[in-house]
């Protein structure tokens, strides 16, 4: 009947993944602290295996880099998570406590998980932190994942600020002062607009730098407004114009 006839598509499917070896993750081995500690790589140990947020690698290929005597073999055999981040390779810092790192921080490390996914063969998980004994996510990583995605959304949003508001070009000399401008490639974003030179105050630091602002056309991100005229992003309450300059001039000298 149909039940018979989906088992044996499960079956197939399976049998294809299996061929495959694409999603095909056979039963995640369950690993203690204690049992991680014994693939270290060490004559006579079962082999180099390392965990990162609690997904154990056998990383036997860089036994190089993770076997006795090589520069990071203080990951081999423990989940070191912290250190990936921190580059503190002392026993304070080969720990799996994440809390406090920074968005770049935890960005580092999804970056570090997505290259031992690619490189290395996965074994497991570790039971403790952030797995439990059934080897079910715990509440720590789900922290964990939830701080990357907003770490995530914060890269996303810098980017695209960068694109609103490209860094000037800028030089100083003792005898002109410094002198900002614009063009179409300054801070390393090419675009077909030069924009003029102003201030960006960003909210809670205190500080300014300068930016290229679009001088014409509609506000960033209103594409269809025509009610805010042809100024660009000249009115963003965020900007502020160097004293002295003309408001639409590409380059702006501020004396010594």
């Amino acid at each position: 009947g149909a039940m018979w006839r989906g088992a044996a598509a499960a079956l197939l499917g399976l049998a294809a993944a299996f061929l495959l070896r694409r999603g095909f993750e056979p039963r995640a081995r369950l690993l203690s602290a204690a049992e991680l500690r014994r693939y270290r790589g060490a004559p006579g140990e079962p082999g180099l295996y390392l965990a990162l947020l609690g997904r154990v690698f056998d990383v036997e290929r860089g036994r190089k880099h993770y076997g006795p005597g090589g520069a990071y073999s203080g990951f081999a055999g423990r989940d070191a998570t912290r250190a990936f981040a921190s580059g503190d390779f002392t026993p304070a810092g080969l720990v799996d406590d994440v809390s406090g790192l920074s968005p770049s921080e935890l960005l580092s490390i999804r970056s570090w998980l997505s290259f031992y996914s690619h490189n290395y063969e996965p074994v497991g998980k570790l039971v403790g932190r952030f797995y439990d004994e059934n080897g079910a996510a715990t509440a720590a990583l789900r922290e964990v994942e939830a701080a990357i995605e907003e770490a995530l959304k914060f890269q996303a949003e810098s980017e695209q600020k960068k694109e609103q508001f490209p860094p000037c070009n800028s030089e100083w000399s003792s005898a002109k002062g410094t002198r900002f401008w614009c063009s179409r490639q300054s801070g390393g974003v090419h675009r077909d607009w030069v924009g003029v030179p102003r201030q960006l105050h960003s909210p809670g630091s205190g500080g300014s730098r300068c930016v290229c602002v679009r001088s014409s056309g509609p506000p960033w991100g209103q594409p269809g407004s025509s009610q805010h005229g042809d100024r660009g992003d000249l009115d963003n309450p965020q900007l502020r114009p160097y004293e002295g300059c003309h408001p639409l001039a590409e380059q702006c000298v501020l004396p010594p």
